[in-house]
């Protein structure tokens, strides 16, 4: 623009080039600066788990009062799980009552396996808990984790900047990996993933996936992420017609 800015000084022909030139350059600063690059992450996730009875879960004729039919299953130590369905067809209460939570409505029978401990992610990372605390806070109340320690390990999650911050004030992504690395610490032997990879970046997502075929334990993962899905082996689906049955593959169409 400069350029034809000094041309049409002596020439009326590069005028209209020159107004042109400018409209151009007005556009182009109005769309603003291109976003930034994403920041490159190398986070660790290590789950550990550990030996359980062979059988893991057992449910015989489960409710889930309003969400489902009666169904049963059985599920093993060391099954991949991917829980499939609609929202609002009972998955993450399914997931709920697995990990112990008393105020999931239901009938019927089910129970967990010897040494089997649950540890649940949260789809909406909603812990009230932690409302008001930071992450070393919440490390030392759950794992009596002292300050270098507790900043080695935020620091495998890319989360050691975020140490003094506040639960409430992360990002999604951010809660999301903070859930995981509590998950690590708690050394759960069935893992009850709800929409694991939703908020995680790229990073994050494939250390989640990596971690989880090296881990020593039971997974079930509410998901509609088609690619995770290709970690898992079986496919409890829950239709839109309360009928909750297992399918030899994904199902995305309900």
């Amino acid at each position: 623009m400069l350029t034809l800015r000094n041309q049409a000084k002596s020439s009326p022909d590069m005028a209209s080039k020159y107004r042109a030139m400018q409209t151009r350059l007005r556009k182009f600063e109005e769309i603003g600066p291109p976003p930034s690059p994403p920041l490159e992450q190398d986070v660790k996730v290590g789950l550990s788990g550990g030996r359980t009875g062979e059988r893991v879960i057992t449910c015989e004729n489960l409710v889930l009062e309003g969400l489902t039919d009666p169904f049963s299953i059985e599920i093993f130590y060391g099954d991949r799980v991917a829980v499939l369905g609609k929202n609002g067809t009972g998955k993450s209460h399914f997931l709920r009552l697995l990990g112990g939570d008393v105020s999931v409505n239901h009938s019927g029978n089910w129970k967990l396996g010897a040494r089997v401990s649950p540890g649940h992610f949260a789809q909406t990372h909603a812990h009230p808990e932690f409302m008001g605390k930071t992450l070393l806070e919440i490390l030392w109340n759950e794992h009596s984790l002292q300050l270098s320690p507790a900043k080695s390990v935020l620091g495998r999650y890319e989360l050691h900047n975020q140490a003094e911050q506040k639960f409430s004030t992360l990002s999604g992504g951010q809660q999301a990996r903070f859930q995981v690395l509590l998950l690590e610490l708690e050394g759960s032997t069935l893992l009850l993933l709800d929409e694991p990879t939703d908020n995680l970046d790229l990073a994050s997502a494939e250390a989640l996936e990596k971690a989880l075929t090296m881990y020593q334990g039971t997974v079930l993962a509410v998901t509609h992420d088609r690619w995770f899905t290709k970690g898992f082996s079986r496919y409890l689906v829950f239709g839109a017609d309360n009928k909750v049955f297992e399918s030899p593959n994904p199902v995305w169409e309900y």
